[in-house]
């Protein structure tokens, strides 16, 4: 009889005190019987000491009162009955407890058999390494914040398609599984989400979403390499992942956490529509939902401002409708100067750009003027991004661009006089299966047929979360209001589609939307906007479920405590609350409060 310790939190490091949140049962004991954890020596625990704790056993699944506090180890016991009393004493295990990880680790190449699925390499990591990336994205690669165990692993999805994946279980692990998105066309496993969900304690999978690269060429005539990138690799990563961190540490009992951004945040959704069985908990940023009416929103936005050259290799700032960074300079300024005191503080921060009805009129060079301002053509170029875009039957395609995301520096991809390569990418290979096209008159018509042929099933904009829902699913999702690739209003599109869906004014008790003010794309921007919803280079996230929106969602699905707000940094001491839409984020005279 064995009991295992599987998840404990570190409440107060200054004094090695835990919370169990809760622990399994390997084997049978009599129902009513109670558990006795007792006092350890500190030299068999390597100086953890626990406290005596008695927890009744009702289930294979042992839960203590949420919250209460504990000194206790991680690790295994055996389970001693009292014949003549309904308690069970709990001494430590020597065995698998004691166990070399690294010889554990390396036997799994040999003893993991899983449908359609080859091993290709495991390795044990030790604690600080710096990690090898796999593939050509050669994005950037942590050094570990945990010993690990690394699992590089290939599935086949089809005959004709396949999608490489890394699972990372580290030692000391709290019995959750947390999968991870990409971004953009990418084909890239995420190595920082990889470290940042071990460093707290999630054994992480992440995957190539079934290609390698970040080039949309693979898609080309390959329409179950589509398939993978659309809905199928993650649903795989989720299945064959668990099934790793199942054997690897013996478990029965694990909750299941996805964690993605940009084209992560649309592959969470579509993992709640779609598999509603895969995750307990997701946490989604940025969506890049309604995909293919955002992919032409992004193509209409560079032909507002320059005609395109063919295949993106031509540079156009000689048209007259281009507007050069000095230029958007401008723009910005009189954005501010019209929007910025809206939310009562003039900061540099546009809390709600919703409102900010910016009229560019006001720089339009008069008689004398050449520099600084903008010409008529130019004023009616910035009117068009800064208003909705309609399809050519008069419906709304998707929102406007909102006004201060042209200052951040990502903005320059869209308007920097091509058309944006993964929106030429999409058209190009996966809709119109070709190598080459000319996308110099970008217009309503490519809008629309990408709308049409939909590759892959992939728009994601669907409300009916019902599933989900029903099986007591969390969604939690974030916006940066100042985001420059995908507008933060189409979340809110997206909440209110959800909610005339379910027939339900509020989403309260299964999804939440966070809009964060001054964010850019997933991380960054000005003021605080950094929450725990990933490691960004240079970032230091704090570990507590008030600024941690990771372990918000871990708080809500194991303890039905909701996050009402979040609280950002800046990594400088500055914080702020952000507020679950529909409340506003209002300042006070001293500090942002939540209200209605």
């Amino acid at each position: 009889m064995r009991l295992s310790i599987l998840q404990l939190e570190q409440y107060r490091p200054s004094l090695n005190r835990y919370k169990i949140r809760w622990v399994q049962l390997l084997g049978a004991l009599p129902s009513g019987t109670h558990v006795t954890l007792p006092q350890l020596s500190a030299q068999l625990t390597s100086g953890c000491q626990v406290d005596t704790i008695r927890i009744a056993i009702t289930t294979s699944e042992i839960r203590v009162r949420p919250g209460h506090i504990y000194n206790v180890c991680p690790g295994d016991y055996t389970v001693m009955m009292n014949p003549l009393l309904t308690t069970a004493l709990l001494l430590p295990i020597f065995g698998r407890a004691a166990e070399d990880p690294a010889a554990r680790c390396l036997a799994l190449k040999n003893t993991l058999q899983l449908e359609n699925t080859t091993i290709l390499d495991v390795a044990y990591v030790a604690a600080p390494t710096n990690v090898s990336a796999t593939g050509s994205c050669q994005l950037y690669a942590p050094v570990t914040a945990a010993p690990l165990c690394r699992v590089y692993f290939v599935i086949n999805s089809t005959a004709t398609s396949a999608v490489h994946a890394e699972a990372w279980l580290p030692d000391t692990w709290y019995g959750r599984f947390l999968g991870l998105g990409n971004g953009g066309l990418n084909g890239c496993i995420d190595y920082v989400g990889l470290d940042y969900g071990t460093s707290l304690h999630f054994a992480a999978v992440s995957s190539d979403n079934g290609h390698d690269g970040n080039s949309g060429l693979p898609f080309l005539n390959h329409p179950e390499v589509i398939n993978d990138f659309a809905y199928r690799a993650i649903h795989l990563e989720a299945v064959i992942g668990k099934q790793i961190v199942a054997a690897y540490y013996s478990a029965s009992q694990i909750k299941s956490y996805y964690l993605g951004c940009s084209t992560g945040g649309r592959q969470g959704t579509q993992a709640a529509l779609k598999f509603p069985e895969d995750f307990d908990g997701i946490l989604a940023g940025a969506p890049a939902t309604d995909f293919n009416s955002l992919t032409g929103w992004i193509g209409m936005l560079g032909h507002y401002v320059g005609e395109t050259g063919p295949d993106s290799n031509t540079t156009v700032d000689t048209s007259p409708k281009f507007i050069t960074p000095e230029l958007w300079s401008v723009v910005s300024a009189e954005i501010l100067r019209q929007c910025d005191a809206l939310d009562g503080v003039k900061d540099g921060i546009i809390t709600e750009p919703d409102e900010c009805n910016f009229r560019p009129e006001a720089i339009q060079c008069t008689a004398n003027q050449t520099t600084g301002c903008l010409t008529p053509v130019q004023v009616e170029a910035v009117k068009n991004i800064y208003s909705p875009l309609f399809g050519l039957d008069g419906q709304l395609i998707y929102p406007r661009y909102s006004p201060g995301a042209e200052a951040d520096p990502l903005a320059s991809l869209i308007f920097g006089g091509n058309i944006w390569s993964p929106v030429a990418d999409w058209e190009r290979y996966a809709v119109l299966n070709v190598t080459e096209h000319d996308f110099t008159n970008f217009s309503l018509q490519d809008v629309e047929l990408l709308r049409q042929v939909n590759p892959g099933g992939i728009a994601t904009f669907d409300g009916n979360l019902s599933a989900f829902r029903d099986r007591g699913g969390k969604f939690l999702t974030y916006h940066g209001r100042r985001d420059p690739l995908i507008s933060s209003t189409n979340s809110k599109r997206v909440y209110d589609l959800i909610s005339r869906t379910l027939s339900l004014p509020l989403l309260d008790d299964f999804y939440r939307l966070f809009l964060i003010p001054g964010m850019g794309h997933c991380f960054g921007g000005l003021g605080p906007t950094s929450f725990g919803q990933g490691r960004a280079p240079g970032t230091n996230p704090v570990n507590d479920s008030a600024h941690n929106i990771l372990l918000a969602l871990v708080d809500w699905v194991e303890d039905g405590v909701a996050p009402a707000t979040i609280i950002g940094s800046d990594g400088n001491g500055t914080e702020r609350t952000h507020c679950r839409y529909p409340m506003r984020s209002v300042f006070n005279g001293t500090v942002f409060v939540c209200e209605k």
